[in-house]
Parts: structure tokens; C-alpha cells; sequence
């Protein structure tokens, strides 16, 4: 059967991952690179042969119910993931010694962090007893951009500034919106300071574009 696993965008990885994969229940995984030399293709498909992965959801259904694990599979350039659910599979007695949980650790990639964790708070204050994908950008590559911004905080005009806002290669998550209110509070802390006007909120890309993640955005070439 077809089974699709190549996002064209970085968007579509993480939207595939954080939306669909983690929701269902997968959470354990291998993250791998395909060196140069080698088809990505091929270890595609190798991959998804070993393991099974490319089953029907009815065959997915029948494995969860007698207690074995599904697996995905999926490549954004030449960076994969193999990420299982709950119960046994040969895939996990293969890779024992490098299986990781994404509710402990985060996969790290393009700049973000992605992991599964329970909730803060709700909107009404109380505990949040649920679980949820969380995406924002990865602490080092956060902790540049805020160095970043505070140094041209004083030094770029309103648009320039606005400009820098608009070109941050990251879709709005909520953690990753609170990541650019920080940032966006930081200019404006600077500005104010030394008399300057300040960035109105509007230079906030602060809603999430939905895409179908196996799909090239018009004008993107897919590189397999």
C-alpha cells in the first residue's frame, strides 16, 4: 500500500508530528540522518519494509488491541524520525539503546523542540490534567534571537524591526507565540528606555497557517 512519509517543508514535518503522531499515542522514537552519498530514498523505504510501517489503520487498530506497537515514519530533507506507540515490536528491541520518550525528551529540529507533555493551566485557572504537543523554539536558538533583538532593538527602525519579526522561520505554536511576545517586549523595553516608538503587536505573525504536510506549497520544489 502507498504510505506517505517525505514532508516538502519543515512546516509539514513538525505540523505531522506534533498534530497527528504525538495525539495517537506515538511517543517513542529514533532520529537519524541520511548521510550524503545515500539515496533518501532508499533507506525510506528500507526502513518502512523492516519494520511494517506501512500497514492499514484497521491493521493498526487489531495491533493496539492485542497489545503491540505501531510505528510511523517520517523524512523532511535528510533528517527521519521512526516513532512508535505504546507495546512490543522488534523495533524497539533493535534500538533499545538509543529509544527515546518524547515526554522526557524533546526531538530537536530545524530550530524547534518538540515534545509531549501535560498541561499548565486552563483559561479558567485550574490544573490542566491533560496532555498536549508542545512546539517551541529550541532554548539555545531562542536565546540567539533574544541577544539578537536586544542588540538591534536601538538601532533599526520600526519597519526594519517589523521586517526581522516577519522573517522569523517559525510557525506560531502557543509556546512558541509566548516565545515572541518575549522577544517583542524585550524591543520594546529598549525602546523605551531610550525614547523611542514602539512595535505595535500587529508585528507578530501570531497565527498558525494549517497545511497539508505531504504537500509542496505552491512554487516549493521538493528535493527527494
Amino acid at each position: 500500500m502507498s504510505y506517505r512519509s517525505v514532508t516538502p517543508t519543515l512546516e509539514g514535518f513538525i505540523q505531522q508530528l506534533a498534530c497527528c503522531y504525538l495525539t495517537h499515542g506515538y511517543w517513542f522514537y529514533v532520529s537519524g540522518f541520511v548521510p550524503e552519498g545515500k539515496d533518501p530514498a532508499a533507506v525510506d523505504a528500507k526502513l518502512v519494509a523492516k519494520y511494517g510501517v506501512a500497514v492499514s489503520e484497521s491493521t493498526r487498530f487489531r495491533r493496539k488491541r492485542v497489545g503491540l506497537a505501531n510505528l510511523q515514519y517520517l523524512r523532511f530533507e535528510r533528517s527521519f524520525l521512526l516513532i512508535s506507540t505504546l507495546g512490543s515490536h522488534p523495533f524497539k528491541e533493535d534500538e533499545a539503546g538509543v529509544l527515546k520518550d518524547i515526554r522526557r525528551v524533546p526531538v530537536k529540529i530545524g530550530g524547534y523542540s518538540v515534545s509531549y507533555r501535560r498541561g499548565g493551566r486552563t483559561r479558567a485557572g485550574e490544573k490542566d490534567p491533560c496532555w498536549h504537543s508542545h512546539v517551541e523554539i529550541y532554548r539555545p536558538e531562542f536565546n540567539r534571537l533574544r541577544a539578537f533583538f536586544q542588540e538591534i532593538a536601538v538601532r533599526r527602525s520600526v519597519d526594519k524591526l517589523a521586517m526581522e519579526f516577519y522573517r522569523l522561520p517559525f510557525e506560531p505554536y502557543a509556546p512558541v507565540r509566548r516565545q515572541m511576545l518575549q522577544l517583542w517586549k524585550d524591543v520594546n523595553v529598549r525602546r523605551k528606555t531610550a525614547g523611542l516608538s514602539l512595535l505595535p503587536i500587529e508585528v507578530l505573525p501570531l497565527r498558525r497557517k494549517v497545511m497539508k504536510p505531504f504537500e509542496p506549497r505552491p512554487g516549493y520544489e521538493v528535493a527527494e
